[in-house]
This record gives C-alpha cells, sequence and structure tokens, in this order.
C-alpha cells in the first residue's frame, strides 16, 4: 500500500507532462494546417 502511495504522485506528474506535450503538439499541427490553407488560397487567387 504505502509503494502505492509513493509511486501515484510521480504517475500524476507524468501524466501532466504527457498532456502538455500532447497540447503542444495540437498547436504545432493546428499552425501548419493554417499555413497550409493560406498557401493554397494564395495560389488560388493567383490562377
Amino acid at each position: 500500500m504505502r509503494r502505492i502511495l509513493r509511486v501515484t504522485p510521480v504517475l500524476a506528474l507524468l501524466a501532466l507532462a504527457a498532456c502538455q506535450t500532447v497540447q503542444g503538439a495540437g498547436r504545432d499541427m493546428q499552425s501548419a494546417g493554417q499555413a497550409i490553407t493560406r498557401e493554397s488560397q494564395e495560389a488560388q487567387s493567383g490562377l
């Protein structure tokens, strides 16, 4: 039981760090998608 109590905070910190990492990756992907959208709109307007 004591071992579980020691490990739980460590697992909570790892989960929190993973959430931040995934959130950051999501923002990066969103920025890339917006850049692609802008470029494609510029290419279409140039035709």
